[in-house]
């Protein structure tokens, strides 16, 4: 919902860093791998319990994520990272909740496999909406300079992370944060069928 007006803010933020890395011969590919890198660790560390250090983790992978577009813009965008990015974000997002089923499995395993269940349905239909959308040549007003065709709704990549930094910060509330999230994730897939069906 948010990610439209947020992607030029955090562009402009994360361009002296871009530039930087670029100096040093850096690639976006190269960051892309280094911040799912840096995301796995929030597995284990959810798991132990170590939410404040995961949550860094957490934190630490978004800065890459939008540290490797603005890198992308600088050097020239490709089409494997794009890929890359997109591929490893839903990855990154499972894993996440994953860590969460496993801090507390009694508790965290149903909601965590109900919001699982959940992301299936904004991914896949973010996904399908992309590769249709290519075809037929459209191109996103609201998400320009992106690989792929960005198709919005209610639960995007901002709500994503503010769902697991409040998770973080509340893990005994995971339950039902997780069920509320997933409701969300629930009206945007139904919201992309929606516009799927409508402009194809």
């Amino acid at each position: 919902m948010f990610d439209a007006r947020l992607a030029p803010l955090a562009t402009r933020l994360l361009a002296p860093a871009a530039h930087w890395l670029d100096r040093r011969g850096l690639s976006a590919d190269q960051v892309t791998l280094t911040g799912f890198g840096i995301g796995l660790l929030a597995v284990p560390l959810l798991a132990a319990g170590q939410f404040g250090w995961a949550l860094a983790a957490i934190l630490a992978n978004r800065v890459a994520d939008g540290l490797d577009g603005t890198l992308a813009r600088l050097q020239g965008p490709t089409s494997r990272g794009a890929f890359l990015d997109i591929a490893l974000d839903f990855a990154f997002y499972a894993l996440v909740v994953l860590g969460f089923a496993l801090a507390d499995p009694a508790r965290n395993a149903l909601p965590a496999a109900i919001l699982l269940t959940a992301f299936i349905g904004t991914g896949s239909s973010f996904l399908a909406f992309s590769v249709i959308a290519e075809r037929k040549g459209l191109a996103s007003k609201d998400f320009t300079g992106k690989g792929i065709f960005y198709l919005g709704g209610l639960a995007e990549g901002a709500e994503t992370i503010a769902f697991f930094l409040l998770a973080c910060l509340w893990p005994q509330a995971f339950p039902w944060l997780a069920y509320g999230f997933a409701f969300a994730c629930l009206l945007t897939t139904l919201s992309r069928w929606r516009e799927g069906y409508r402009r194809f």
